[in-house]
Parts: structure tokens; sequence; C-alpha cells
């Protein structure tokens, strides 16, 4: 299980954010995908002719991204595309404006859904009569004996 804390989730999530950013797209086989390769190695090129390109992935880090994604299933869905746009580090402005929440609320249901999902990794589920504020408090005490 380990010693899963908010911070530490949230910290995967972002990771898992970046692995997905940096893996390529899905192109057409042939010439087009030759063509397409030559291109983007140019634009990523500056002005001293190094590549600004990230190096890709490891197997390692794919599979650390792909089980960080299926922890967004313990979530609503809102809450999880919340997680989620603030994992690819997109501002609170437009998530708001996508979810229709205040800053306050957005930032309420992100800390609730990080707290669900280290609840969730420690092996206990959020007890469903205590307030959010409860499970986002204990969330990093697991470890230690909580009174329900």
């Amino acid at each position: 299980m380990g010693d899963w804390t908010t911070t530490r989730v949230e910290d995967r999530l972002e990771s898992a954010a970046d692995v997905f950013r940096t893996l390529p797209g899905v192109m057409p086989q042939g010439v087009l995908q030759w063509l397409a390769r030559v291109f983007s190695q140019l634009r990523g090129q500056g002005r001293s002719g190094t590549t600004n390109a990230q190096a890709p992935a490891g197997p390692r880090q794919i599979t650390e991204a792909e089980e960080a994604l299926l922890w967004l299933r313990w979530l609503e869905r809102d809450d999880a595309r919340i997680v989620w746009l603030r994992a690819e580090r997109t501002p609170w402005k437009p998530i708001c404006w996508q979810m229709g929440l205040s800053r306050t609320a957005a930032t309420k249901r992100w800390q609730f859904g990080l707290a669900v999902i280290t609840w969730r990794l420690h092996g206990r589920v959020p007890p469903a009569r205590r307030s959010q504020q409860f499970v986002i408090e204990n969330a990093n005490r697991l470890s230690r004996k909580i009174v329900l």
C-alpha cells in the first residue's frame, strides 16, 4: 500500500498528465508519417540547433501513468474532471467556467477528489455519512487511528 498522502497523489497525477502529453499521437503509416516526423523535428529546433522535445516516456512511467488514470474511477464524474484538469496544470478560471462552479467550490471538490483517492489507496472507503471536510482533513492521517 505505502504511505500515500494527497501531495503524493497530486504529484503522481501530474506526472501521469506529463507522460500522456509526451506520447506521440496516432499517425498514418508511410510517407505522411515520415514527413510529419521531419516537420515536428524542424519545429522543435531552436536557434542553437538543438531540439527542445522531451525524451519519450519509458515503460515504467507509462504503466504508472495508466495506474494513476485508473484512480479517477473512484471519483464522481465532475470531481474526476476537476482533478484531471488540475493535473494537466489548467488554470482555475477555465476550470470554473467549464464546471459552472465558483473558485472556492472547485478547490474544495479538487481537494475532496484527492482525499478520496488517498483513502482508497490506503484500502479504506471514505465514510458516506461524514462531511467532505472530514474526509479532506483525515486523508493524510490514514496511517494513524481515525475515530469515525
